[in-house]
């Protein structure tokens, strides 16, 4: 599918079937993830998969919703912020580099037919617990990874002219 209607197509997923996602697919989608452009290609990222079956239990108390679980896998990114790139102002892209690592994997899973929904609202602590992640590693988005069991909902999204200016703000 060309690049718009992958975009379009894509949305947040709260339901999913329990079939296995392939090795190869998992790969695909971690690639992507792996060529995301990071600040002076730094790569200040670690990326965690976990098969859900005999995990639920754990991954809840990472993340409560029922639909966290249910795909077969559960992707964490995690940035390590010794590694980040630091502006000269003091300004560290960590949280930058880590959302476009995000936007690569799921992406590139709507396009393979899967779906994602990204998760910032988790507890870190039982996330570092359950990951056994070191001090230096920091939980930063989750996301389910598996096959939709329904339908995409509309985006509802602001006018376009509502959020571009021109020239100045």
């Amino acid at each position: 599918m060309d690049f718009q209607e992958l975009i379009r197509r894509r949305s947040s997923v709260r339901a999913y079937r329990s079939d296995p996602v392939s090795d190869a697919l998992l790969q695909q989608v971690l690639e992507a993830a792996w060529l995301a452009p990071t600040a002076n290609n730094q790569q200040p990222f670690g990326l965690v998969v976990v098969r859900t079956e005999g995990k639920r239990a754990d991954l809840g108390r990472i993340y409560h919703r029922s639909f966290f679980t249910q795909a077969p896998l559960v992707i964490g990114v995690c940035g390590v912020a010794s590694q980040g790139w630091v502006r000269k102002d003091g300004r560290r892209y960590l949280d930058v580099d880590v959302a476009i690592v995000m936007d690569h994997l799921i992406l590139a899973a709507a396009d393979a037919g899967l779906g994602t929904c990204w998760v910032a609202a988790f507890d870190a602590r039982a996330a570092r617990e359950v990951l056994k992640l070191p001090e230096t590693v920091e939980p930063i988005v989750f996301t389910p990874l598996g096959w939709p069991a329904e339908a995409p909902r509309e985006k509802q999204r602001k006018p376009l002219a509502e959020l571009v200016r021109y020239e100045t703000w």
